[in-house]
């Protein structure tokens, strides 16, 4: 089953946490905070939308920061998704 998203949605895969700190510390599970960087895994077609043109500017394989609240989780096929709007994704990491 794939995911296709649509309009100026984006399909994002969450990025591992640090399970230790620069100092060599060890991390549990609870004590780590999710990242917000993630892998960007399927891009809308963009085009109209409310009335706006949209012009996608992140493409397949691209690493993203996105907002800490945005999008919404989805869990398919026993993985974890986030679909976000365009416009919820801060910055492009190079």
């Amino acid at each position: 089953m794939t995911l296709l998203p649509l309009a100026d949605r984006v399909i994002l895969k969450q990025l591992e946490a640090e399970e230790t700190t620069k100092s060599g510390i060890i991390l549990a599970g609870s004590a780590q905070e999710k990242p917000q960087q993630a892998a960007v895994l399927a891009v809308g077609p963009g085009g109209n939308v409310d009335g706006k043109e949209v012009t996608m500017h992140v493409k397949e394989g691209d690493t993203v920061i996105y907002s800490k609240y945005a999008g919404t989780e989805v869990k398919l096929d026993g993985e974890e998704y986030i679909v976000v709007k365009q416009n919820d994704i801060l910055a492009i990491v190079e």
